[in-house]
């Protein structure tokens, strides 16, 4: 009986999409920043936004900066994975560059809330994996709010029932990780990675010759 060839030009896979979700206050875009620094097969989803750019922020590069009407011709037509409206804002994630990369076996990272969480696995099943990022405790999470500054007493209030709203569904995802120590919670969620990786769905092993 022959065997497959196993030679590494031979193999290939494809990529998965990364979706990082927490609380405001929890850490998820220091953890982002450190995997897409350690990772270079790793990027970062570019959103389309209907908001104007801010000084500094190139179009691809920040966002994909759209029209109102750009926008929901977007989202009308199916070319975006998953989008929402927030403070009268559209904000999205198109389709055509993810499905690129994993097509090319590179992965991409998703900072989105539970929502987007949802539409995206609805959107591309089989190919997302979630992580929501929990604090220690609502009373650390209430302490890093306010080491932050420039909230008042209402807004920190505001900020710790969005939080708990948010928290709500971490039973949605595949994964749960508690940041008590920023450098082990990173380590946590690069595992989870590495995993998703090599999960033997996403590899594309070659047919046996005839």
């Amino acid at each position: 009986m022959s065997l497959p060839r196993m030679d590494a030009e031979a193999i290939s896979r494809r990529g998965v999409c990364l979706v990082l979700a927490a609380p405001s206050g929890a850490g998820k875009s220091s953890i982002a920043r450190a995997l897409l620094a350690a990772e270079p097969r790793l990027t970062l989803s570019v959103s389309v936004t209907t908001r104007s750019p801010r000084p500094g922020e190139a179009e691809g590069v920040a966002y994909f900066f759209r029209t109102q009407e750009e926008f929901r011709a977007l989202a009308d037509s199916g070319a975006l994975l998953e989008w929402a409206t927030v403070f009268g804002r559209g904000y999205g994630s198109p389709r055509a560059p993810v499905e690129a990369a994993l097509d090319a076996g590179r992965d991409v990272l998703f900072d989105i809330d539970w929502q987007g969480f949802r539409q995206l696995r609805a959107a591309l099943p089989g190919d997302v994996v979630g992580v929501f990022i929990l604090p220690p405790s609502m009373a650390e999470l209430e302490a890093r709010l306010r080491a932050r500054g420039g909230d008042n007493e209402a807004e920190i209030a505001l900020r710790m029932a969005a939080a708990r709203r948010e928290m709500s569904h971490a039973g949605e995802f595949d994964h749960l990780v508690v940041n008590r120590d920023f450098a082990v919670a990173t380590a946590e969620v690069r595992a989870v990675l590495i995993a998703a990786r090599t999960a033997t769905a996403r590899v594309r092993l070659p047919y046996p010759p005839d």
